[in-house]
């Protein structure tokens, strides 16, 4: 019987490597690490803002209060400092601090120091969403800070000689460039560095996926919501798919995005399937969780990002057609008649459980010194999405992506099984 590896296995090794590693050796290990008692390890959270159901507080509130946020059990972490970019009128730090005892730092090395000139933090969330930040003129891409954060964290490390993990939530940034930056400077620097959307680590209807190495001839996502902030999420859940296809993730050779009559023009010159199309629609629930029923006709608002992979994968990302309202994919299997589809089902009340699911995976990076999945994924959403929207304002041109060639291999993660918590009575 091959021997367990210990957790020291993963500290100092390439991010590329270890995914392989986590994915065919350590499967046993995760496991066994994740029940074991364990310290709760000092973390520091770095935030645009922090009210109400903001993505800071269904992510960092699981580590102050729990799983369900009422004061019960939750992550082995422990948030021993934050820094908030923007304190509003509605902002839930000040008050959290008072009864937590966690510092509220003035500048984020304040956080990852605590006033110090060394690193006292094994982990640090970096959550650049939600607050008044202005928008990309041309794509309405919103310009959340995500690399300044990084930018700072990673000069604090350079300054204390020394690193730790790091999650960056949802897209790396609305630049490609800053995207690829920080993957870059997290490698250089050996930092272990995870980024992306919880729809990967949702439940799925049905609670099934398919095995690693299966031969894909094509994928559509469907999404709906703002084509820049809920983009990512469907990206998120189809790349979670094609990544698993025979020979791992090749990179994307081209990307178009196109609307209205550009949408049937592709469909009948076989850029996309109304079969598979149709399969994902019917498995999907009905508008609004079933509330509503289907409509007849696809919506004039539709947005079609039409992907091709460096392999030759075709796959579409259907945004608001109105057909359904929430994520779901579907991928055409050779040797089998029937698509395989399935939605992505999150909580929508609080406490939100999908980021429950995000944060154990976050939790397992700190407390491993490895990314329970490839932050290359994320990489290649952030890009993918980058060039559909400028795709979309430059007349839906088709754009070559000589720079997405992103190449990872997939691992297997756990996602919830069964159906989300229903509501409280």
């Amino acid at each position: 019987m091959r021997q367990p590896l210990s957790r020291r296995c993963f500290l100092g090794t390439s991010l590329g490597t270890v995914g392989l590693a986590l994915g065919n050796v350590c499967r046993t290990t995760v496991e066994a690490a994740d029940v074991r008692p364990r310290d709760k390890l000092p973390i520091a959270a770095v935030v645009t803002v922090y009210h109400h159901n903001s993505h800071a507080d269904v992510i960092v509130g699981k580590v102050l209060e729990g799983w369900l946020q009422d004061g019960g059990p939750g992550p082995d972490l422990k948030l021993v400092s934050i820094y908030v970019d923007q304190v509003g009128d509605h902002d839930l730090s000040v008050p959290l601090a008072r009864k937590h005892g966690f510092r509220l730092a003035k500048s984020i090395p304040e956080a990852l120091t605590l006033g110090t000139n060394s690193l006292a933090v094994a982990g640090v969330l970096s959550i650049g969403e939600h607050g008044n930040y202005p928008s990309v003129p041309e794509t309405q891409q919103t310009m959340y800070p995500r690399r300044r954060f990084f930018d700072e964290i990673a000069a604090t490390f350079k300054m204390c000689g020394k690193v730790a993990p790091v999650f960056n939530d949802k897209h790396l940034s609305y630049a490609w460039s800053d995207a690829k930056h920080m993957f870059d400077t997290a490698r250089d620097m050996r930092i272990p560095f995870m980024a992306g959307s919880s729809v990967p680590v949702m439940w799925r209807s049905p609670s099934v996926t398919f095995p690693i190495g299966t031969e894909i001839s094509e994928a559509i996502a469907l999404g709906s919501g703002g084509l820049d902030h809920h983009g990512i999420h469907t990206l998120e859940g189809l790349q979670c798919l094609v990544e698993r296809r025979k020979g791992g993730e090749t990179g994307v050779k081209s990307v178009q995005a196109v609307q209205g009559d550009g949408i049937w023009q592709a469909e009948k010159s076989g850029r996309w399937s109304k079969a598979l199309f149709d399969a994902v629609v019917e498995a999907s629930p009905k508008p609004y969780a079933g509330k509503v029923a289907r409509p007849p006709a696809m919506s004039k608002d539709a947005v079609f990002y039409l992907i091709e992979y460096r392999d030759g994968l075709k796959a579409t990302v259907a945004m608001n057609t109105g057909l359904t309202h929430e994520f779901a994919c579907g991928v055409s299997i050779r040797g089998q008649e029937k698509p395989f589809a399935v939605t992505f089902l999150p909580q929508d009340f609080r406490p939100f459980g999908h980021f429950e699911q995000l944060l154990r995976a976050v939790e397992h990076m700190f407390h491993t010194g490895h990314p329970a999945y490839p932050v290359d994924r994320t990489l290649l959403t952030t890009g993918i999405l980058d060039t559909a929207l400028h795709s979309l304002v430059e007349k839906s041109s088709r754009l070559e992506t000589p720079y997405l060639d992103v190449t990872y291999s997939p691992v297997d993660w756990p996602f919830p099984k069964g159906m989300p918590p229903l509501p409280p009575a």
